[in-house]
């Protein structure tokens, strides 16, 4: 009787359990990993350090690198799909990835089709509401369209297609990362425009000191 009275706890925490065993990871993208360090994925996809772009030095380091994989030549059909890869990272941790596809790669496919192909790797969709109401005239301004969303508590990625044309980008970021990023990025950017006045009376002098360093120069040196 104990034993079957156990039986039924038992099964149902094996159900309980299953969805975790089978949850898809939203933090890898190929062979890439939300929080690896910059200088691992620098070494990976061969790139050297000054190739790195620095966005932000403070309140805290935000960088950028943009990677160009390299398609394999020798065949008529084209065997790498990403144009692009920009990589961001919050004091060299990896926070985001946002790949953009090759035009050609994923010409005629529909959103449904990159919704299945993705979903292989990340599991069940969450489809965007169609807005069906009127929309302000396109441009090149126009944000992307979301197209679907894979998520969990800890981390996002996002299909989204350029209005303007059949380009798909897939985005995916950690959540907590992310977050702080967007938050020392928007502090950044309040200090910049709240030191803005001050910076361009210095790049002024600096100009007019240079400019006087190279007359003086010159005007040792210059024969007429």
């Amino acid at each position: 009787m104990k034993i079957m009275r156990v039986l039924p706890i038992a099964l149902g925490l094996c159900l309980l359990s299953t969805p975790a065993m089978f949850a898809q990871d939203l933090s890898k993208y190929r062979t890439f990993s939300l929080g690896m360090r910059l200088a691992a994925l620098s070494n990976q996809v061969d790139t050297a350090s000054d190739q790195v772009s620095v966005i932000h030095q403070s309140p805290v380091l935000i960088q950028e690198l943009t990677w160009w994989p390299i398609e394999s030549y020798g065949s008529s059909a084209r065997s790498e799909a990403v144009e692009q890869i920009r990589f961001s990272f919050y004091n060299r941790d990896l926070y985001k990835i946002a790949a953009t596809y090759d035009g050609a790669a994923t010409q005629g496919l529909a959103a449904d089709d990159m919704v299945q192909a993705i979903s292989a790797t990340y599991g069940t969709a969450i489809r965007p509401p169609v807005d069906t109401s009127a929309s302000a005239p396109l441009s090149y301004n126009s944000a992307d369209v979301e197209v679907a969303r894979w998520e969990n508590s800890q981390y996002s990625v996002t299909l989204s297609r350029s209005p303007l044309s059949t380009s798909f980008q897939l985005v995916m970021l950690s959540k907590q990362l992310n977050g702080q990023a967007e938050a020392a990025i928007a502090a950044a950017g309040k200090q910049e425009h709240e030191d803005a006045p001050q910076a361009e009376i210095a790049r002024v002098k600096k100009e007019a000191d240079d400019l006087e360093a190279t007359r003086q120069a010159n005007l040792k040196t210059f024969r007429p």
